[in-house]
Parts: C-alpha cells; structure tokens; sequence
C-alpha cells in the first residue's frame, strides 16, 4: 500500500488486534481505521449494512464516502478498536435477542397459536425488531440459510467474553446463549444462521 493510504478493516476481531494492526500501519506510513460491520448477508448484498468505525477522525472523513457506497450508516465510534467494541455490543444483542424470540416462538407454537398473526400483531407494539421483522417467518418454516453463519457467531461471542474478563462486564445470558450455540454446533448446524436457536429448542422437545 503506498505511504498515507487508510487500510480500513472490516473484520470482526478483538479490540486488541485492531490496535496491534494500527501500529503495523503506522510504522509503515499507513493510516489504519477498525470497521466491523453489522446486516448480514443481505445487508452486504444490498449495500445496506451499517459500520461502526475506530480510528482517528481525519481518517474516518477520508474513507468514509467509499464506505457508504455499500453502507446505510457509517459512524466513528471513537479510537481505534472502538469500532470492535461496538460490534461486540451489537453482537451482545443480537444473542439475547434471537434466543427470546425463539423461545417465543416455540412456546407459541407448542401453546396452538397462529404464530404467523401472533408474529404480524406483536410487531407492532414493543416487541418489534429486526430479528422478528427479517427471521419470524424464517424461524417458523425452520430455515436457517439466511446469514450469519454460528461459527462466526461463536467466534464473535468469544471476544466479548473476553472483553468483559478485561473490563469486569457482567455477561450472563450472552454466556448462556454462547453455550446454546455451542449445542446447535453440535447438532450439526455449525453453518445454520443465528436464528437457528429455535431449531435447538425443537430438537429438545423432539429428544424428550
């Protein structure tokens, strides 16, 4: 890379990696932005996803307009590995909320509801979210090629387990969820998106 280029990185890693790679770049005349992303699949397909960026704000002015050709939001955060730390926290999310609204779904299910309206009513009121918008109807047809892989998930999930050891972060559900996770892998379904937590649920009922 010639001398001055901004090397932005959009892998998903820890905070700590950012900043090992910041100081390469650095001592080789580069600038260097962390750029983890957040959409998915379809968000990267789409040019929809949302970025969350660290590193200095010289920079992020300077990357940033080709950053939003394939983005619909593109935000500094803070320093560099600011940007990681606020994917961690997404993914923090994401993993509390996939596995309440598979629950959700599977007690409704199991109670005799029409989990389709019960999905298209609550998705109106508090209970709204993306998860529910983008995978509801997937989870109910049990499919789960739509994304983020559990792998990757996992390996997420690993950081900010880390990261709270460091910063003494209480995590118990993402602990949890983590090993919910771990159940799906071993269940074969190390490449099912995240959603696939519902599929743990049925396949414990099916075993009982």
């Amino acid at each position: 890379m010639a001398p001055n280029t901004a090397f932005v990185d959009h892998t998903a890693a820890s905070a700590n990696v950012a900043r090992e790679l910041a100081e390469v770049a650095r001592q080789k005349g580069l600038h260097f932005i962390d750029a983890p992303v957040s959409g998915g699949e379809s968000g990267a397909q789409n040019g929809k996803l949302t970025i969350m960026c660290g590193g200095e704000a010289a920079v992020f002015e300077q990357a940033s307009p080709v950053l939003a050709h394939y983005a619909a939001a593109v935000t500094l955060i803070g320093a560099v590995g600011a940007g990681q730390l606020a994917k961690m926290v997404n993914q923090i999310c994401i993993a509390g909320m996939v596995q309440g609204l598979s629950e959700a779904i599977n007690f409704g299910q199991l109670a005799g509801l029409d989990m389709p309206l019960v999905l298209q009513v609550i998705g109106k009121g508090a209970a709204a979210s993306w998860q529910m918008d983008n995978r509801g109807k997937t989870m109910l047809d049990g499919k789960f090629d739509y994304g983020f892989a559990v792998d990757w998930m996992r390996k997420d999930l690993g950081f900010c387990l880390d990261e709270a050891k460091r910063n003494g972060a209480s995590l118990p559900v993402t602990a949890l969820v983590d090993q919910f996770y771990a159940d799906v892998q071993a269940l074969g379904g190390n490449r099912f998106d995240t959603s696939s937590l519902i599929w743990r649920l049925r396949a414990l009922k099916a075993a009982q």
